[in-house]
């Protein structure tokens, strides 16, 4: 039988401050390079959630040490080898950050994991990866399962790509591609989703001594070393929308504690996404503190940079005062779920008028109603749900267990946000 958690309902002004564990993706790209680096690094506070989990190891079945010290890992390269059968689970980033390092082994290695991720697009990277010589056997899938055939290196040079489903397959290529022969000179076919993501890996690749440049086409990585170091894993920025989101619900005031000044992840735009839809923003001693109104002001936004927010402002845009317009979106029918179908699904259940674009969803409210949502297995999803029921007394959510994907104690954290004793899950 599958677990049903009936979210919180709440009518007083919540007043919290919230600390989160350490951003999913920083912590991806920073077992990616320590494992390729020259020497041990430390990752001090990396996220330890069902993802990370997953990276670290397939990292270790190719032969990389990561041990445990306290909160942090320690990694220490070792020469990468094959044969080995990766779980990618339903991570994205294992799906398309482990195959170019799997190119580098000597062996085979395989790719699988959740049913949902054999639907997850990924004919972009192994067309990537066949065009710089790796034999990658899909059965003409363009997705999971597939193998990987490495011959202890990849010449690289310049290759054409198509990113247009997912960020993830330009980071995966320029993660490895110092080490590559020749380097990598790649170039793009089209437009690329989540453009902050791609930004990220740039900055961190830079961080660890590698000569990368923009082209104006895409991105060249020299060949060479890199250089291993210590990296502090900054909190989880996307984790935080539907904490800060309670604020615009209840009219009350929530902190997020240690807000990097500056930073790459695409969670940092939420402080310009919930002035616009009516929230005071400002940072504090503390942190980020988002403080509502009262009152919801509906969104027309592209939030193409910023898709993986667009579950819980969505649910913000359900109890809106006005019909809402958020577009870019169109990747997201390849994530954990087909998003902008979940959601027409879910804010339907709750009362609201949802269309449904080409590249994204309108979203009109409408009288609200109790109902059992689906997570659709998919952890943005439990999130949404959280933030309607706040407004919506009634909100249950299916398989709340979702959440393990990057913050596996969401359900209790939820309920400490106001001041309730621990989630109750049936």
């Amino acid at each position: 039988m599958t677990p049903v958690w009936t979210t919180p309902h709440r009518t007083a002004p919540v007043d919290a401050v919230v600390s989160l564990p350490g951003s999913k993706s920083i912590t991806a790209r920073a077992l990616i390079l320590a494992a390729l680096a020259d020497g041990p690094s430390r990752l001090v506070r990396p996220l330890r959630a069902r993802d990370t989990d997953l990276m670290a190891a397939g990292l270790r079945s190719l032969g990389t040490e990561i041990t445990e010290d306290g909160a942090d890992w320690l990694v220490t390269p070792q020469l990468l080898r094959g044969p080995a059968d990766i779980d990618a689970g339903l991570a994205g980033t294992v799906l398309r950050f482990l195959p170019p390092v799997a190119a580098l082994t000597s062996g085979r290695v395989a790719f699988d994991g959740d049913p949902r991720l054999r639907e997850r697009p990924n004919a972009g990277l192994i067309a990537a990866l066949r065009d710089l010589g790796v034999e990658v056997d899909d059965g003409g899938r363009g997705k999971a399962p597939f193998t990987v055939h490495g011959t202890g290196g990849v010449a690289g040079g310049a290759i054409t790509v198509d990113a247009s489903e997912s960020s993830q397959i330009v980071s995966g290529l320029l993660l490895a591609a110092a080490l590559f022969d020749d380097g990598l000179d790649l170039s793009l076919t089209g437009g690329v989703p989540s453009m902050p993501h791609v930004d990220m890996t740039v900055t961190t690749l830079r961080a660890h001594g590698v000569d990368v440049a923009a082209t104006g086409r895409g991105w060249r990585v020299a060949h060479g070393d890199i250089a291993a170091r210590d990296v502090v894993v900054e909190p989880d920025l996307s984790n935080a929308a539907p904490f800060l989101a309670a604020a615009l619900v209840t009219g009350g005031r929530v902190t997020v504690r240690d807000w990097p000044e500056a930073t790459t992840q695409p969670g940092a735009q939420l402080d310009r996404l919930l002035t616009q839809m009516g929230a005071e923003v400002r940072r504090t001693a503390d942190g980020l503190q988002v403080t509502g109104s009262g009152t919801i002001a509906p969104l027309v936004a592209d939030l193409g940079e910023v898709g993986e927010l667009t579950p819980v402002l969505a649910a913000l845009c359900a109890l809106a005062g006005g019909p809402s317009r958020l577009t870019g979106i169109g990747h997201l029918r390849g994530h954990e779920t087909d998003r902008l179908q979940a959601l027409d699904e879910v804010l339907t259940a709750v009362g609201a008028r949802v269309e449904q674009l080409p590249d994204g969803l309108v979203i009109e409210p409408g009288p609200q109603r109790p109902a059992l949502l689906d997570s659709y297995a998919d952890h943005r999803m439990v999130h949404a749900a959280a933030v309607l029921g706040l407004a919506i007394e009634g909100v249950r959510a299916g398989d709340p267990g979702a959440v393990t994907k990057t913050l596996p104690d969401f359900v209790d954290r939820w309920s400490g946000l106001l001041g309730e004793p621990a989630g109750v899950v049936s």
